[in-house]
């Protein structure tokens, strides 16, 4: 029998190499012709279920399953093809990555979760076994989970720091779910107004001059936004107060509680 210390080695190594099997993960081409979908029936569900602070209401959307489900179904019916922009491309991916969470938070809702990490397993060992490594997401002839759209599509094609402030795990402490879908045609200016309202929003970054308590996205994710600046100069270019250069940034506990209710 293998010792505790080794089996827990072993785990540690898994834990270390299986994120890179995640990024290496893309579908860059689904074999798809299809052209770019419209994301209306999305656009419809969010105005009608999420608030302008991005609070979910659930319950909303347990009654409109339907109508989730035909969007679904829209989506893996018609990925992305080669002929189509990068907006549209990750408009879509976008938009998925939150419905399909939003769907995962709904086909467990009678398990009374208080969080999204909640569901499955109480022994969660990263890109194994937690929420986001549930395989229920059919894009083309792909069985995707939430892993592979963030890691493996999203941030693998896409060089687009701003992600991180329309992905919505459906925590708390996550940027705020927009109740509007994201489009080729507005993306630039929705991205954008994301990183307002989540660098503002208090419960979630704390900024000052001389202090910095961010959200630990920023920590998390930080190699994406340092690839084109600092994290003090993204923050500053949405902060309504500046923090000034070489200010010490510590991170806030990240509130896994459901933003929204059941």
């Amino acid at each position: 029998m293998k010792s505790p210390k080794n089996i827990m080695k072993r785990i540690h190594i898994l834990i270390l190499i299986l994120p890179l099997f995640n990024s290496c993960f893309a579908v860059d081409n689904f074999e798809s012709t299809a052209e770019p979908i419209t994301h209306s029936l999305w656009d419809q569900l969010l105005k009608k279920h999420v608030s302008n602070t991005g609070f979910v209401d659930y319950a909303g959307f347990a009654k409109d399953e339907k109508t989730l489900d035909q969007y679904l179904d829209l989506l893996s019916s018609n990925p992305p093809s080669k002929s189509w922009s990068a907006n549209e491309k990750l408009a879509y991916w976008i938009n998925a990555y939150n419905a399909f969470t939003v769907k995962l938070i709904l086909d467990h809702a009678d398990e009374g979760i208080k969080s999204i990490k909640d569901i499955g397993s109480k022994v969660k060992i990263p890109f194994v076994n937690t929420p986001w490594d549930i395989k229920f997401i059919k894009i083309g002839k792909e069985t995707l989970d939430l892993n592979n759209l963030e890691h493996g599509i999203i941030r693998k094609q896409f060089a687009e720091p701003r992600i991180h402030f329309a992905l919505v795990c459906a925590a708390k402490s996550c940027p705020p779910l927009r109740n509007e879908a994201y489009t080729a045609q507005k993306l630039d200016k929705q991205l954008d107004d994301q990183g307002k309202r989540f660098i503002n929003d208090k419960f979630k970054n704390q900024v000052s001059g001389n202090q910095l308590k961010l959200s630990k996205i920023f920590s998390w994710y930080g190699g994406d936004f340092k690839k084109s600046a600092s994290v003090i100069d993204w923050v500053n270019r949405y902060a309504q107060v500046k923090a000034k250069a070489g200010t010490d940034i510590a991170y806030l506990d990240y509130d896994w509680a459901l933003n929204g209710k059941l």
